[in-house]
């Protein structure tokens, strides 16, 4: 009633939520920091600091985006746990002090090495969509358009998650733990609070209206449910301590059946869901082929369908090798033009191949062929930008936003991206259990008829690439970020900077970016040098500055040739690095 009453007021006022919440917010100190210890994330003003990101070990590294889960990722190993319980603990962790962008209620990838047997791994924890869920579920404009925001919020933009019976599996095939030792962390964070960082505090006020629209997700999210929580301030979840309590008594069966499994039902059908108890209780994870190829002399391993990434961002790999990369100036117009163009070529392709390969046939053969590589190659122009439509990569085939990385000096290596997909999911938050739900039904496309259409139980297409690479079979790098459509994009930048130009992975990381689709519009990072962005527009592109500091949370690990491990984390949000 108090909600609805401060909303008239509001509108009365003529000003919008957001930016009512906003002058709430302003002239208010930072309170001291309580949780990040003796890690700084950000100054006085509560600006974010980019330095300190990076870390050097020797018995192993953990490279995540909150530095919580990097410091508990990083414990377990001290503990005598490997990667892989590492992995576990960190990804748990991540879903309590990073809300915003994973957790329970998500899915993700992971790539993983075993060390002692060198047996690589691909599991796929990708949320489905619901068996009642078809391409008309979603109203539609005379134009074809999605009325509203029911793809994105509420119930019908939620698919089954994948996250818990991912992570417990990976935990009881190849970790050394239990689930009491690699959940506890978890539970204890979200027991006794994390420190609101600056990019937390931003997130909630972007997402003011749409939080207002769900009380459950503000009772946990705002300070006394009225406003959200500011930099500094500490926030606790009771509710998913309770959850992660379950999970650990129970395994997966505790979060795909029972308690947890009705109240998830309830809760997105209460926004107009299409969940049943069943599309839970037959959640199962898929174990994959990871995709390979090669660069420079370089194994990369990465991820199939249904994420496009793997094969993309080999795809782009397979283009450059055709240029002397290392030869050019990093960052300089050249070098900017032809990894737009290298970009423009996959994602055209991406636009009309891609699906699920469990429903759609996809020409992964012909994507990551570096045959197709050199035929599309003509379509580029080196002194001018150009668009591109889709190939023919079938002529090839032959048989296709949270990240962190994990390594230790055994060999064993964790990729692991995982998501919610928008800021805080879909909105619906399962009342008294914490769990935010995914809004990845959006990933779908509109309609019948398309490789990446809605069909029950099918995956929807995604970007997301966690990445292995190997050099004569040994550990070199691991590697990923969150980012939506430019992951693989992003993942190629950094992957080019350590193996074409020999730079340390963290100077690679924080170096700035581009992005291009099919568009000839290059996003770029305002550190860029003006003169060289003048020369692009020169060249034909169209560009769009995307701040200062750009998207995109890369978080990676280098094997070092004395034997250490040197992990950068990305100063574009709150990663931290942590050696032993």
């Amino acid at each position: 009633m108090k909600r609805k009453l401060l909303i008239a007021i509001v509108t009365a006022l003529g000003m919008n939520l957001s930016s009512y919440a906003l002058q709430t917010q302003t002239n208010v100190q930072v309170k001291k920091e309580t949780v990040l210890d003796e890690f700084k994330l950000y100054d006085e003003e509560g600006k974010l600091l980019r330095t300190n990101r990076d870390s050097t070990g020797k018995e192993g590294i953990v490279a995540a985006s909150k530095y919580e889960a990097s410091k508990i990722g990083a414990d377990i190993i001290k503990k005598g746990g490997n990667a892989v319980d590492a992995a576990v603990a960190t990804a748990f962790a991540l879903s309590v002090c990073e809300p915003h962008s994973s957790g329970l209620g998500g899915g993700g990838f992971m790539t993983l090495r075993i060390a002692e047997t060198g047996e690589v791994i691909f599991i796929d924890f990708r949320e489905i969509a619901p068996k009642n869920a078809t391409p008309k579920m979603w109203v539609l404009d005379d134009k074809g358009k999605v009325i509203g925001k029911q793809k994105t919020d509420g119930g019908k933009a939620s698919g089954i998650p994948g996250e818990v019976a991912g992570l417990l599996y990976l935990l009881e095939k190849y970790g050394t733990m239990s689930r009491n030792e690699v959940l506890q962390p978890a539970i204890d964070l979200a027991t006794n609070g994390y420190t609101v960082s600056p990019t937390l505090a931003e997130v909630l006020k972007e997402t003011y209206d749409t939080m207002i629209e769900f009380p459950e997700i503000t009772k946990i999210y705002w300070k006394d449910g009225s406003f959200p929580y500011e930099t500094g301030d500490i926030i606790k979840n009771p509710d998913l301590a309770k959850t992660l309590s379950i999970i650990q008594e129970k395994g997966a069966d505790g979060f795909y059946k029972g308690e947890v499994a009705e109240a998830i039902v309830n809760s997105v059908n209460k926004y107009d869901g299409l969940f049943t108890l069943e599309d839970l209780a037959e959640y199962k994870v898929s174990v994959r082929k990871p995709i390979v190829g090669n660069y420079r002399g370089y194994e990369i391993i990465s991820s199939p369908p249904p994420s496009s990434g793997g094969a993309h961002l080999i795809q782009i790999l397979n283009i450059l090798e055709n240029y002397d990369i290392g030869s050019l100036e990093v960052n300089s117009p050249e070098y900017l033009h032809l990894f737009s163009e290298a970009f423009k070529l996959a994602y055209a392709d991406r636009s009309k191949y891609m699906g699920d390969t469990d429903f759609v046939k996809v020409p992964l053969g012909g994507i990551t062929s570096k045959a197709y590589a050199k035929n599309i190659i003509n379509k580029i122009d080196l002194t001018k930008a150009n668009t591109h439509e889709p190939h023919n990569p079938w002529q090839y085939e032959h048989e296709d936003t949270t990240h962190f990385s994990i390594a230790d000096k055994a060999g064993n290596m964790v990729a692991v991206t995982k998501t919610i997909n928008g800021y805080f999911g879909s909105g619906v938050c399962v009342d008294g259990y914490g769990i935010i739900m995914n809004d990845e039904m959006d990933d779908f496309v509109t309609g019948p008829g398309h490789a990446n259409s809605v069909e029950p139980g099918k995956k929807p297409l995604s970007s997301m690439t966690p990445t292995l690479i190997l050099k004569n079979g040994n550990p070199f790098m691991v590697l990923g970020t969150p980012g939506g459509a430019k992951i693989f994009a992003t993942v190629a930048q950094v992957l080019s900077k350590v193996i074409d130009h020999n730079m340390d992975i963290q100077d690679a990381i924080s170096a700035p970016r581009i992005w291009d689709n099919t568009s000839a519009e290059i996003n770029y990072e305002s550190r860029l040098n003006p003169e060289y962005i003048y020369k692009l527009q020169e060249m034909g592109h169209k560009v769009n500055s995307n701040g200062e500091w750009g998207s995109g949370s890369v978080q990676g690990i280098v094997y070092m040739p004395d034997g250490t491990l040197r992990g950068g984390a990305d100063p574009r949000r709150d990663g931290k690095a942590l050696g032993l």
